[in-house]
């Protein structure tokens, strides 16, 4: 019987029938990010993969001890958790502390998330802003393990934290490709070397081609559209192309622009995301724009060697300005066809006039 009466409900427009939930979708992004976790654990050691499964479950408990102090109902099922989780491992090096970690996942899911409502109503993008946060600790932030292709690589220790000297990490560690960068002079690695993700970084980061292989299965899956990623890229890489360095080819200047940091990584799997992205199809491709001109703007004139996160964050304020004012045009609400109607007004009122039929 009860069953018989879920068939007679009817939500609200639009009404749709599909497969797709977001447990689906949160399954899908986890799928697409595997590749470049795998990258991660290859580069950086097993204690990348026990930090990722850390992560996730922190903040699954984090999300599910809210709901029940809040008396509301569970949606840890959702894997929206399991997602922010991951993420906020993509963005850090593989040398924080766990204790980082449990700080910006408490941050990312009751501050930025829960606190704003829950999934669907939070204005920034949960992972991001976590990272963001945890900005104080500059030290351990900027603190990168050199890769396992690199001479000089370290294995990292996979439980606890790493010994520290004088508050640096005791680890062997190497300036990333941004660093040279900022400089104004092209990193040491080659433009295969950064595609492949022989360089150094945060976990998540530092294979192009697996994070690209990743956004083409998010693209097939139509869990993602192509607007906003190429948006982003295009913006980045047709600045970075006009105005290079003094003394630095512009090509090979924005090819390396867009392989090192965590541009294709932001692109891809940060500002997608549909709780902090635009809806209407033209403003997404505004929103894509500002993401890549910002980001282009921080690197070049500001401190910050890297600057993807604060440009979506900034990007993710503007959404609901963005999609206030750049609609999609209604179905009938062009010139063309605004003047049809006023043409076939006319001859029926001149036919009415007439005594004609209709």
């Amino acid at each position: 019987m009860e069953d018989r009466k879920k068939l007679l409900l009817v939500g609200t427009s639009p009404h749709m029938l599909t497969d797709d939930n977001t447990r689906s979708i949160m399954l899908d992004v986890l799928i697409a990010m595997a590749p470049a976790l795998a990258a991660g654990t290859y580069f950086f050691g097993f204690r990348v993969l026990v930090m990722t499964v850390f992560s996730a479950a922190a903040c699954v408990a984090f999300e599910f001890l809210w709901q029940l102090l809040m008396k509301k109902r569970s949606s840890i099922g959702d894997l929206s958790a399991v997602v922010t989780g991951v993420l906020l491992v993509f963005v850090l090096p593989a040398s924080v502390p766990y204790w980082m970690v449990l700080v910006g996942d408490f941050f990312a899911i009751v501050v930025v998330k829960q606190l704003f409502g829950g999934l669907g109503k939070n204005f920034m993008n949960p992972a991001l802003a976590g990272r963001v946060f945890l900005s104080g600790w500059a030290t351990l932030l900027n603190t990168y393990p050199l890769p396992s292709t690199d001479p000089g690589y370290v294995k990292l220790p996979v439980f606890g934290n790493i010994p520290m000297t004088n508050g640096v990490p005791d680890a062997v560690t190497g300036a990333t490709p941004l660093v040279a960068m900022k400089g104004g002079a092209l990193p040491d690695q080659g433009i295969l070397e950064l595609f492949l993700g022989m360089k150094g970084g945060c976990v998540g980061e530092v294979s192009a081609a697996l994070l690209l292989l990743g956004g083409i299965y998010l693209l097939v899956r139509k869990v993602i559209t192509i607007r906003i990623p190429a948006g982003f890229l295009l913006t980045f890489g047709l600045l970075s192309l006009l105005f290079p360095p003094a003394g630095v080819p512009a090509f090979q200047w924005m090819l390396t622009s867009l392989l090192t940091g965590g541009v294709i990584l932001g692109a891809v799997f940060m500002a997608t995301d549909y709780s902090t992205s635009p809806v209407g199809p033209g403003a997404q491709w505004v929103f894509a724009a500002g993401c890549g001109l910002l980001t282009f703007v921080i690197r070049r004139f500001g401190a910050y060697n890297e600057g993807v996160a604060y440009s979506i964050l900034i990007m993710n304020s503007t959404v609901w300005l963005l999609d206030k004012y750049i609609r999609p045009r209604r179905f009938g609400s062009g010139k063309k066809v605004k003047k049809e109607a006023e043409a076939i007004m006319a001859e029926i009122k001149r036919k009415n006039e007439g005594g004609e039929a209709l």
